[in-house]
């Protein structure tokens, strides 16, 4: 990005047109049914300066994008557009205080209370929406934090972490762009590649049956069946509202990479089929019928053709197609169950996710429920279609989602980035679960309904879950 970049607040080129329309995602997602935001909490190795925010906002971050530095409003006929407007960087800073010299535990205390409280305020519609907040006390994690808070109207994880990463520079050498993990070899791409030629045919005949029974699924979740109301999910109304928990859990990549090498399938499959062992084994362990519930999983995916991240140009600027925005969609995944209340072979529990997440990836049914929505967007308003997706939200027992991060190591302003992780927040779910991979590190966080779910025996079950698949895994010849 120009460091020397003027934010244009008043005004536009005559070929920028009129006020950008919102997209039907992000009316959705800032809705009066739904306001979803993304937390991206950076962990400084070096004690936070905050002088450097103004500067580092207004000469990078403001110019990535035009919705940094507009607000949603609706038009005589209702219809909702991002207005561009004077941004007083003051007001997106936030620096809390806290008294000098407390000990590094209350300091922790002090970051997760902060942290649990930004995740339920809602942002401010008179002005652009997102935040930084920068937590300058010395925790058992870092020196400092820095949270980036983005509603998730101005775009999906994948367009976001591409603007986080114009902001950020290579320590060990400034000039090169950051690198990111292959999440998938390439003998699996030309496997795949085969394999969509010669099964081209019995594919797409298999692919009408799936989508008409997946579809007719997703409709019975989304309009009447709701799951189980076991140890992960309350069922309460109005959870956006509930104090929340966070806690975060780091594994190796590099261990996981050798699980991927010994089962032969991708990062992801391995990550959703650990979390959701974890998952069951707590819920085993805190309510033993549960272990055989009817719980669903709502996991995000990214819907762009694309490999890696592109730059912020290219996001908005493809002549194809514009890769910035919200480009997903949900997979109602059933969560395996624990064969006769016993702990599972952890390879078999991640084949079974693997074979449930590939089904529901390659069925028509996200394209048609997607159709299903824009048809009741279109008939019955924003709002309506709003309202579907929260009670998909309500009725599934946990949402996951993932993304990639930087292989070296970063910084942010000259501040040595140390960690990264982030958390999805607002939604109607007593359990979150985000992962995201930097330095040979995946960091999981997990947001769980304060006082419902014990967040801290939830990630040892996770940790266990991971050690019995990394066990499984390398006794394999």
């Amino acid at each position: 990005m120009n460091p020397n970049l003027r934010l244009q607040t008043e005004g536009r080129q005559e070929n920028e047109g009129a006020d950008e329309p919102v997209s039907p995602t992000g009316q959705y997602l800032n809705s009066k049914a739904l306001s979803i935001c993304i937390l991206a909490v950076i962990e400084s190795e070096v004690p936070i300066d905050d002088s450097f925010a103004i500067p580092q906002l207004r000469d990078v971050f403001l110019p990535i994008n035009p919705k940094f530095s507009s607000i949603m409003v609706s038009d005589k006929k209702g219809v909702r557009q991002w207005k561009k407007v004077e941004v007083n960087l003051e007001d997106h800073v936030k620096v809390p205080s806290f008294p000098k010299g407390l000990s590094t535990e209350t300091f922790d205390d002090h970051f997760d209370e902060y942290l649990s409280r930004i995740s339920m305020e809602p942002l401010p519609q008179d002005r652009p929406l997102w935040e930084i907040h920068i937590f300058k006390y010395p925790t058992s994690r870092a020196a400092g934090h820095c949270i980036f808070k983005l509603h998730h109207a101005l775009g999906d994880g994948y367009s976001l972490m591409g603007a986080l990463l114009s902001c950020v520079q290579r320590v060990d050498n400034p000039s090169l762009p950051v690198t990111f993990p292959s999440t998938r070899s390439s003998s699996e791409v030309k496997r795949k590649k085969t394999r969509d030629v010669i099964c081209c045919l019995p594919r797409a005949l298999s692919a009408v049956y799936r989508g008409v029974s997946d579809f007719g699924r997703s409709m019975l979740k989304i309009t009447c069946i709701a799951d189980d109301k076991t140890p992960i999910r309350s069922g309460n109304e109005g959870m956006s509202l509930h104090p929340c928990k966070v806690s975060t859990i780091a594994l190796s990549l590099g261990q996981i990479k050798l699980i991927k090498a010994k089962l032969g399938t991708t990062i992801h499959d391995i990550l959703a089929g650990v979390v959701l062992l974890g998952v069951r084994l707590y819920m085993q362990g805190s309510e033993k019928k549960s272990s055989n519930s009817k719980s669903t999983a709502l996991v995000l995916f990214n819907t762009r053709n694309v490999e890696g991240y592109k730059s912020v140009e290219e996001m908005m600027n493809k002549a194809h197609t514009k890769l910035w925005g919200n480009q997903f969609a949900f997979l109602h995944l059933a969560i395996p169950k624990l064969v006769n209340d016993k702990h599972p072979s952890p390879i078999d529990f991640i084949y079974e996710t693997k074979k449930r997440i590939t089904r529901l990836k390659d069925s028509p049914a996200t394209y048609l429920t997607a159709q299903y929505l824009e048809t009741v967007r279109k008939c019955r308003g924003p709002e309506a279609a709003a309202e579907l997706i929260y009670k998909t939200l309500n009725k599934s027992s946990l949402g996951v989602t993932n993304l990639i991060g930087p292989v070296e190591q970063v910084a942010l302003a000259k501040h040595t980035v140390n960690g990264m992780y982030f958390i999805v927040c607002g939604g109607p779910k007593s359990l979150q679960i985000t992962m995201m991979s930097y330095m040979g590190t995946v960091r999981i966080g997990v947001v769980v309904e304060k006082g419902f779910i014990d967040s801290h025996k939830l990630a040892s079950c996770i940790e266990d879950a991971f050690q019995l698949t990394l066990e499984a895994a390398t006794s394999i010849q």
